[in-house]
């Protein structure tokens, strides 16, 4: 919950907001809040969306060190499949126009015999 809090007090400082102003914000005591960023406090799923929201921010970005959000790794690896299965398609679009030519050349060949 430590990097939890963490994010949250960086996203908070990034915004320029205050303790007071957050707290306000989400509708909790200044202390309560403070307990969120400093860890002592868990918090819950939709504290976390509601602060996600606030933030403008993906809950992954809540949840995770910055730089280290494992959804960044499942983009670039989907990113990486899909440029393979471009690669693959394009294979099988050659080889389907070439077994289509074969079949042209070899017709001919079965209705004369």
């Amino acid at each position: 919950m430590k990097n939890v809090g963490k994010n949250i007090r960086r996203l908070r400082q990034k915004k320029g907001w205050t303790l007071v102003q957050i707290a306000e914000m989400v509708k909790i005591s200044v202390p309560a809040f403070s307990k969120i960023e400093t860890g002592p406090t868990d918090i819950n799923m939709s504290r976390l969306k509601q602060l996600a929201n606030i933030f403008g921010v993906h809950v992954m970005e809540i949840l995770y060190e910055e730089g280290k959000n494992p959804q960044n790794a499942l983009v670039e690896i989907a990113n990486g499949l899909r440029r393979e299965l471009e690669v693959q398609d394009a294979t099988v679009n050659m080889l389907q126009k070439k077994l289509i030519e074969l079949y042209g050349e070899v017709r001919p060949l079965t209705i004369v015999n």
